[in-house]
């Protein structure tokens, strides 16, 4: 085994980061249990517990009681080391949804608040707007400006990193050049912004019934169309953020009042329109589409689910060719709403009308996924980016 360089403040970081590395990931453990778990000796196991606790990422929460010898201390990490905003913004302009939907979490996931807006704080202004967003947050929760870590954002774009540009998005003000940098500069917090679909994706890999699969491909059905395609280590995103926008696709050739792309074909106003032929007047596509399972075995209902089922499995099989994943879930507020039973009606026209046969899930959630998924991914930056300051501060040069 080769020898590890660097002095013994490297190993006492590398000793740090590995604990709470197990921390993190295990929630409570004892003194002897981390012992189990890293091999280290007691005193040095106990020398970085008090470094831990001193420095505030990790607390006593509790002893142990019932066997024999003094009861043991039972540790976890301190929630407030870190604390998290994730917002999710949405295109409304095809919705009754509010613009903005907002979470405050401390380090083990708690949400210490959340809240959705029905105006925009700021008529406009991002900055302002997630300025206004999290004061608002911090207030219901009574946290300290200074103790804000990280921001993330669900955006209904595609985020290009090597720009700080979020692109595709038809949100005013958020299209502006270096936007995402300018929010960290202003806010004087880390700051990552991701696809909306992408998140969802993330929250479906931890909480839905992509949980446990290799790998997976989420397709968005809600006001726009969107696709995720997840490697099961991460998300493909393309060289600009812009991987999954599929409702760009053309459509064929498109003649006079026939669709353009495929958001054209199965958007949500595309969606709306088609209900309307078949006597919904719901407010938006959703709420007839949940209005038409309501009345299942009536003609006009079925007709209109079996037409709109015949839509998404064109869309369906654009990411069953292309991609080939074990898994494809369905995702977005038409999903929600269409449930099992649009499922159902989906897989049996995509096998009507393809010899492809990737298996079909409808999601599980029923909250915001984009919201959800944003807390995720943001949870699991500042876990990260925790674990590795502790391994590399100590780093000799």
């Amino acid at each position: 085994m080769a020898r590890l360089a660097g002095s013994s403040k490297l190993l006492r970081a590398m000793n740090e980061s590995a604990t709470m590395a197990l921390l993190i990931d295990r929630g409570t453990l004892t003194r002897g249990e981390l012992r189990e778990l890293t091999g280290l000796s007691k005193p040095t196991t106990s020398d970085v517990l008090r470094t831990l606790t001193e420095a505030g990422l990790a607390t006593v929460v509790g002893h142990t009681s019932g066997g024999p010898g003094p009861n043991a201390e039972v540790y976890a990490v301190n929630p407030a080391a870190a604390l998290v905003v994730a917002v999710s913004v949405r295109d409304v302009s095809e919705t009754l949804h509010a613009p903005f939907d907002a979470a405050l979490c401390d380090l083990t996931g708690a949400v210490l608040a959340r809240a959705e807006y029905p105006a925009d704080p700021a008529a406009g202004d991002p900055v302002a707007t997630v300025r206004a967003i999290i004061a608002d947050l911090r207030e219901r929760a009574g946290i300290q400006a200074e103790r804000l870590t990280h921001l993330q954002l669900g955006v209904p774009g595609s985020y290009d990193p090597g720009t700080g540009t979020i692109r595709h998005i038809d949100v005013a003000g958020w299209s502006r050049p270096g936007l995402v940098p300018e929010l960290a500069a202003a806010l004087d917090v880390t700051v990552d912004a991701d696809n909306d679909v992408n998140l969802a994706a993330i929250a479906e890999r931890h909480r839905g019934v992509a949980a446990g699969s290799g790998s997976f491909a989420l397709l968005w059905l809600g006001a726009g169309l969107g696709c995720a395609i997840d490697l099961g280590t991460s998300l493909l995103r393309g060289a600009t953020g812009g991987a999954g926008e599929i409702g760009y696709v053309p459509v064929g050739l498109a003649a006079p009042g026939q669709p353009r792309d495929l958001q054209g074909l199965a958007g949500g106003p595309a969606v709306a329109a088609l209900a309307a032929t078949y006597g919904f007047r719901g407010a938006t596509a959703e709420e007839m589409i949940a209005e038409a399972v309501a009345r299942a075995g009536d003609p006009e209902a079925d007709a209109f689910l079996s037409a709109l089922a015949d839509r998404i499995a064109v869309v369906l099989a654009v990411v069953a060719a292309l991609v080939d994943p074990p898994l494809v879930v369905l995702a977005g507020e038409l999903a929600q709403a269409g449930g099992q039973v649009l499922r159902d009606l989906v897989t049996e026209a995509f096998h009507r009308n393809t010899p492809l046969r990737t298996p079909v899930e409808v999601t599980s959630l029923t909250d915001d996924a984009v919201l959800l998924g944003a807390m995720d991914a943001g949870l699991r930056s500042v876990r990260e980016s925790l674990i590795d300051s502790l391994r590399y501060a100590l780093t000799p040069a």
